[in-house]
């Protein structure tokens, strides 16, 4: 699968041949909705908690006698049924994470790829070095792509300092080391920006 390397500018600068066993994959939904919901699970903080009867602050001596008053016997002040006791069947810590198998999450990896290749969506840049940390030049290039959101995908060796400053100050754009890549950033972002040199690191990773 032959695709179209550019640079900032939006010029065509060269072609790379993408392997379509990683960019040219099925698209699963099925394998996508339950990595999103592998992602969403692990990202939940799950520290809700309420205080059951064992650590409600109070005594377990009987409250009024057990005859004689015309109430309802009670044990202790500690019950949900009294003001400050204990909260019936509340929620308490757990955590919400499940597994997902390696052969799944790079099914899903590669679907969402797909997704946007095929929506043509992808850009391949040739490099993200810069000469300038000014917003507003950086900025001036990047519209002519027409993006609503952008993310930036560069490699393991990191990322250009000055394009990293750059882009800080532009709304709807984020940067991420293809190791952190995931099928919610993909599926979320409008356009995908992709570093020549990461490419085959992708490949090697997904493959």
């Amino acid at each position: 699968m032959k695709k179209s390397i550019l640079n900032l500018n939006n010029n065509e600068v060269g072609t790379i041949d993408l392997d379509e066993n990683v960019f040219g994959q099925k698209i699963l939904p099925d394998i996508l909705h339950q990595y999103i919901r592998y992602q969403n699970a692990k990202s939940r903080q799950g520290s809700h908690k309420v205080k059951s009867r064992s650590e409600v602050k109070g005594r377990s001596k009987k409250p009024f006698s057990q005859k004689g008053t015309g109430n309802a016997r009670q044990g202790s002040n500690k019950p949900p049924n009294f003001r400050g006791g204990a909260t019936s069947m509340g929620p308490v810590n757990r955590d919400y994470s499940f597994s997902l198998n390696k052969k799944e999450k790079k099914l899903a990896l590669k679907s969402a790829l797909s997704i946007k290749i095929n929506e043509d969506k992808v850009f391949i840049i040739d490099t993200f070095e810069i000469k300038s940390f000014k917003t507003k030049e950086l900025y001036s290039n990047l519209k002519k792509f027409d993006y609503k959101s952008a993310l930036f995908i560069h490699s393991q060796n990191g990322i250009d300092k000055n394009f990293k400053l750059a882009s800080s100050n532009i709304p709807k754009v984020s940067i991420l080391n293809q190791k952190g890549i995931n099928v919610k950033d993909l599926i979320t972002y409008d356009k995908i920006f992709i570093e020549q040199k990461s490419i085959n690191e992708i490949t090697k990773r997904l493959s």
